[in-house]
Protein backbone atom coordinates (compact mmCIF):
# COMPACT_ATOMS: atom_id res chain seq x y z
CA UNK A 1 0.00 0.00 0.00
CA UNK A 2 1.32 3.73 -0.43
CA UNK A 3 1.69 6.30 1.52
CA UNK A 4 -0.07 9.44 0.27
CA UNK A 5 0.45 12.46 1.82
CA UNK A 6 -1.34 15.92 1.25
CA UNK A 7 0.47 19.59 0.84
CA UNK A 8 -2.17 22.08 1.14
CA UNK A 9 -1.76 25.55 0.57
CA UNK A 10 -2.76 28.36 -1.05
CA UNK A 11 -0.19 29.05 -3.11
CA UNK A 12 -1.17 32.09 -3.99
CA UNK A 13 1.40 32.19 -5.93
CA UNK A 14 3.83 29.01 -5.76
CA UNK A 15 7.55 30.07 -4.91
CA UNK A 16 10.58 28.06 -5.10
CA UNK A 17 10.02 27.44 -1.59
CA UNK A 18 6.70 25.70 -2.23
CA UNK A 19 8.82 23.62 -4.78
CA UNK A 20 11.46 22.82 -3.11
CA UNK A 21 8.84 21.43 -0.37
CA UNK A 22 6.92 19.50 -2.72
CA UNK A 23 10.14 17.71 -4.46
CA UNK A 24 11.32 16.84 -0.81
CA UNK A 25 7.90 15.48 0.14
CA UNK A 26 8.40 12.37 -2.19
CA UNK A 27 11.12 11.08 -0.45
CA UNK A 28 8.59 10.49 2.63
CA UNK A 29 5.50 9.59 0.66
CA UNK A 30 4.76 7.72 -2.51
CA UNK A 31 2.23 10.29 -3.66
CA UNK A 32 2.16 13.51 -3.02
CA UNK A 33 -1.09 15.25 -3.64
CA UNK A 34 -0.85 19.09 -3.84
CA UNK A 35 -4.22 20.39 -2.39
CA UNK A 36 -5.14 24.05 -3.28
CA UNK A 37 -7.16 25.42 -0.89
CA UNK A 38 -10.43 27.25 -2.10
CA UNK A 39 -11.39 29.28 0.87
CA UNK A 40 -13.68 31.55 -0.20
CA UNK A 41 -13.72 33.76 3.02
CA UNK A 42 -10.16 34.72 1.82
CA UNK A 43 -9.52 37.14 -0.57
CA UNK A 44 -6.59 35.41 -2.82
CA UNK A 45 -5.07 37.76 -5.47
CA UNK A 46 -4.77 34.84 -8.21
CA UNK A 47 -8.29 33.16 -8.58
CA UNK A 48 -8.16 29.04 -8.09
CA UNK A 49 -8.13 28.00 -11.64
CA UNK A 50 -5.09 30.22 -12.02
CA UNK A 51 -3.19 28.63 -9.10
CA UNK A 52 -4.07 25.24 -10.21
CA UNK A 53 -2.75 26.00 -14.34
CA UNK A 54 0.65 27.80 -12.45
CA UNK A 55 1.13 24.22 -10.61
CA UNK A 56 0.68 22.60 -13.17
CA UNK A 57 2.96 24.66 -15.61
CA UNK A 58 5.62 24.38 -12.63
CA UNK A 59 5.54 20.66 -11.91
CA UNK A 60 5.81 19.87 -15.34
CA UNK A 61 9.80 21.20 -14.87
CA UNK A 62 10.26 18.42 -12.77
CA UNK A 63 11.68 15.17 -14.12
CA UNK A 64 9.11 12.92 -15.31
CA UNK A 65 9.73 10.07 -12.31
CA UNK A 66 8.60 13.08 -10.34
CA UNK A 67 5.56 13.83 -11.79
CA UNK A 68 3.91 10.72 -11.95
CA UNK A 69 4.20 10.90 -8.33
CA UNK A 70 2.01 14.13 -8.07
CA UNK A 71 -1.40 15.31 -8.41
CA UNK A 72 -3.16 18.91 -8.02
CA UNK A 73 -6.29 19.53 -6.69
CA UNK A 74 -8.75 22.03 -5.62
CA UNK A 75 -10.17 21.98 -2.01
CA UNK A 76 -12.94 23.78 -0.08
CA UNK A 77 -13.81 21.75 2.97
CA UNK A 78 -11.97 20.85 6.33
CA UNK A 79 -8.56 19.53 5.75
CA UNK A 80 -8.97 16.27 7.85
CA UNK A 81 -11.83 15.54 6.09
CA UNK A 82 -10.15 16.23 2.81
CA UNK A 83 -7.08 13.87 3.61
CA UNK A 84 -9.95 11.58 4.88
CA UNK A 85 -11.39 11.20 1.93
CA UNK A 86 -8.28 10.93 -0.28
CA UNK A 87 -7.22 8.12 1.62
CA UNK A 88 -4.22 9.76 2.79
CA UNK A 89 -2.02 9.86 6.10
CA UNK A 90 0.29 12.26 6.33
CA UNK A 91 -0.19 16.22 5.84
CA UNK A 92 2.85 17.85 4.61
CA UNK A 93 3.60 21.18 5.99
CA UNK A 94 6.50 23.58 5.33
CA UNK A 95 8.18 25.61 7.57
CA UNK A 96 10.22 28.71 7.27
CA UNK A 97 11.38 30.16 10.89
CA UNK A 98 9.97 30.07 14.26
CA UNK A 99 7.35 32.47 13.74
CA UNK A 100 6.18 29.86 11.05
CA UNK A 101 5.92 26.82 14.03
CA UNK A 102 3.49 28.49 16.21
CA UNK A 103 0.70 28.50 14.11
CA UNK A 104 1.63 25.17 12.21
CA UNK A 105 2.08 23.32 16.03
CA UNK A 106 -1.75 24.77 16.83
CA UNK A 107 -3.39 23.95 13.70
CA UNK A 108 -1.64 20.29 13.92
CA UNK A 109 -2.93 19.80 17.58
CA UNK A 110 -6.60 20.72 16.34
CA UNK A 111 -6.55 18.30 13.36
CA UNK A 112 -5.33 15.26 15.95
CA UNK A 113 -8.16 16.47 17.85
CA UNK A 114 -10.68 16.07 14.66
CA UNK A 115 -8.84 12.83 13.94
CA UNK A 116 -5.94 11.63 15.58
CA UNK A 117 -4.94 9.37 12.35
CA UNK A 118 -3.61 12.02 10.12
CA UNK A 119 0.35 12.86 11.58
CA UNK A 120 1.39 16.42 9.94
CA UNK A 121 5.29 16.33 8.94
CA UNK A 122 7.30 19.44 9.05
CA UNK A 123 9.82 20.24 6.69
CA UNK A 124 12.08 23.28 7.12
CA UNK A 125 12.49 25.08 3.60
CA UNK A 126 16.01 24.91 2.49
CA UNK A 127 17.92 27.79 3.78
CA UNK A 128 17.90 29.86 0.40
CA UNK A 129 14.11 29.44 0.50
CA UNK A 130 13.55 31.18 3.97
CA UNK A 131 12.96 34.28 3.24
CA UNK A 132 10.19 33.52 0.58
CA UNK A 133 6.62 33.88 1.04
CA UNK A 134 4.07 34.30 -1.37
CA UNK A 135 2.82 37.84 0.75
CA UNK A 136 6.15 39.00 -0.17
CA UNK A 137 6.05 38.04 -3.79
CA UNK A 138 2.66 40.28 -4.27
CA UNK A 139 3.85 43.26 -2.11
CA UNK A 140 7.36 43.36 -4.33
CA UNK A 141 5.57 42.99 -7.53
CA UNK A 142 2.93 45.52 -6.63
CA UNK A 143 6.12 47.98 -6.34
CA UNK A 144 7.62 47.30 -9.16
CA UNK A 145 10.56 44.94 -8.06
CA UNK A 146 12.41 41.62 -9.48
CA UNK A 147 10.62 38.48 -8.21
CA UNK A 148 12.48 36.68 -10.59
CA UNK A 149 14.67 34.54 -8.15
CA UNK A 150 11.38 33.64 -5.78
CA UNK A 151 9.01 31.98 -8.35
CA UNK A 152 9.23 29.80 -11.10
CA UNK A 153 9.17 30.85 -14.60
CA UNK A 154 5.39 30.25 -15.36
CA UNK A 155 4.78 32.28 -12.54
CA UNK A 156 6.94 35.59 -13.61
CA UNK A 157 5.49 34.89 -17.02
CA UNK A 158 2.11 35.03 -15.32
CA UNK A 159 3.26 38.18 -13.31
CA UNK A 160 4.31 40.40 -15.97
CA UNK A 161 0.58 40.01 -17.86
CA UNK A 162 -0.66 41.88 -14.73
Amino acid sequence: MSKIGIYPGSFDPITFGHLDIIQRSLNVVDKLIVAVSDNKSKNHFINIDDRLNLIESTIKNLPPEDQKKISIEKFDNLLVHYVKAKKASVIIRGLRAVSDFEYEFLMTGMNRSIDNEIETIFLMSSEKYHFISSRFIKEIHSLGGDISKSVPKPVLDFFSKI
